[in-house]
């Protein structure tokens, strides 16, 4: 099968163009610059690399066609983030049929009524993105429904691993939370910290489009949900990370006012991930694409500190993330 992946060299393509590669598939990576994968693999000198300017090239709406011209038989899209920009692309495959594989996010639940949330759930997403994913999977699904292309979508939760910032704790991207787990220092919680985040590696978000890939008449006209098999609460993601350095985490508990001027920058991420509230089933992936996630969130949450750690990324005062965290 000829398979273009667009956003190829990201964090979930560095896994998935080896995959589809070993599987015997013949693969066009199409990618914004010449930048490599995250990890080197011999298999990418097997693969045709195209870069496209997807941004300029929507507003141009040339991007459809110049996929289309590729002559693939599934396309995998890593990066679209509208319906328009979903739309130029199901006009341009539609004369050729090829499965559309497209990357949503958990985001598009907004904020959870009820744990673990599911797929056919009802949905008020708030936020561009959040709002856009859910367009642009509506259009991409009732597309295939009245016998149009060929798609499938799967959302991921918080794409983690080695190469890739990772969500921490506290729901932000602040690396001085993780020195002060390594070392016992203070974080403050805001509220009580029952909040959910769920995690994914990108290596299981990989596997899970290889099997959807691979599995049509289970996943075309579909959405699953892409996570690890559970949830993370901030109270036992902290404790979960602090217990990689030996140590309990030191927690004090403050009201969201508090923690949104000690956070500074890093508050408005906090909030966003926090206030949803995320725990999904991933039930139907398991059932309909034998979908089995080799990583919890703490581990995946693991590699990404550890890697980050190990090239410099991130200071945590001299501990380490054991190799079996």
């Amino acid at each position: 099968m000829r398979v273009v992946v667009v956003g190829a060299t990201g964090h979930t393509g560095t896994h998935l163009v080896p995959r589809l590669v070993a599987a015997g598939h013949e693969v066009v990576a199409l990618s914004r610059g010449v930048s490599q994968p995250y990890h080197p693999h011999p298999a990418w000198e097997r693969v045709e690399r195209v870069v496209v300017d997807r941004e300029a090239e929507d507003a141009a709406g040339t991007f459809g066609r110049r996929v289309a011209d590729l002559a693939p038989d599934a396309v995998v899209d890593m990066v679209c983030f509208t319906p328009e920009s979903a739309a130029q692309l199901v006009e341009a495959l539609r004369p050729r049929g090829a499965h559309l594989l497209h990357a949503g996010t958990i985001w598009v639940h907004g904020r959870a009524a009820a744990s673990p949330l599911r797929e056919d759930d009802p949905r008020e997403p708030f936020g561009e993105y959040g709002t856009g994913k859910d367009a642009a999977e509506r259009l991409l699904l009732a597309e295939t429904r009245r016998g149009g292309l060929p798609t499938t979508v799967l959302h991921p939760g918080h794409i983690s691993g080695a190469g890739w910032p990772v969500i921490g704790p506290v729901g932000n991207l602040d690396p001085d939370v993780w020195r002060r787990l390594a070392t016992g220092g203070e974080v403050l919680v805001p509220g009580l910290g029952l909040e959910t985040m769920h995690h994914v590696h990108a290596e299981d978000v990989a596997q899970a489009f290889h099997l959807a890939l691979e599995r049509p008449s289970a996943s075309v006209g579909e959405a699953f949900h892409v996570v690890s098999d559970r949830a993370l609460t901030v109270l036992g993601f902290a404790a979960g990370a602090a217990a990689w350095f030996g140590r309990e985490p030191v927690l004090r508990h403050v009201p969201w006012e508090e923690f949104r001027a000690a956070a500074g920058e890093h508050a408005d991420a906090s909030w966003e991930h926090l206030s949803r509230s995320h725990s999904v089933s991933i039930d139907k992936a398991r059932r309909l694409l034998g979908y089995a996630p080799r990583w919890t969130s703490l581990a995946a949450a693991a590699d990404s500190v550890r890697h980050a750690a190990a090239h410099g990324r991130l200071d945590l005062a001299g501990a380490e993330v054991p190799a079996t965290a």
